[in-house]
């Protein structure tokens, strides 16, 4: 990587972290889905580009920034340790998932939709000491796929158009 690209990646940086704030901003002012806690996950997209650009440590450290800044802005430490324990699974899988080169963007973002209500479910069982929260997730499995599915088409066709930018560090 030369000098210019060493220059420009705090800069796409900090573009991504902005436009993950602001996707989660937006999803915020979206009506609920139907189901308690379901959302798109707009702020994904950021993710699931971030793995396709700039690598795994770059993508982990925006992610943790917009879980936290996001939560401390609108929203509450509860809502972040939620947010952090489907980040966490879903970061998992989705890493795996990449790693195999076996799935698309759109694959990806699936098995990390449904992961993130799974990392969610288990933060809520935890915290209630009971597992009958586990009774939302067949509503939240179809939520999960079809929200993985548009966050992993959106990553993907922006990912194809920043095709120049990749970090060879991973």
């Amino acid at each position: 990587m030369d000098r210019r690209q060493r220059a420009r990646r705090p800069a796409f940086y900090g573009l991504m972290l902005a436009l993950s704030m602001a996707l989660s901003y937006a999803e915020t002012l979206l009506p609920p889905l139907g189901v308690p806690g379901a959302k798109i996950g707009l702020p994904n997209i950021v993710t699931v580009m971030g793995l396709y650009t700039v690598g795994i440590r770059g993508t982990i450290c925006i992610s943790i920034l917009r879980i936290i800044l996001t939560g401390l802005s609108f929203g509450n430490p509860s809502m972040m340790i939620y947010s952090l324990s489907g980040w966490a699974l879903s970061m998992t899988v989705m890493l795996g998932a990449k790693k195999t080169g076996a799935f698309s963007a759109v694959g990806v973002s699936v098995l990390g939709g449904i992961a993130h209500n799974i990392g969610q479910l288990l933060c809520a069982a935890a915290v209630l000491q009971s597992a009958s929260v586990f009774v939302y997730f067949p509503a939240l499995l179809p939520a999960g796929v079809i929200a993985g599915a548009l966050v992993g088409a959106a990553a993907g066709a922006v990912t194809e158009r920043l095709k120049y930018y990749r970090d060879p560090r991973g």
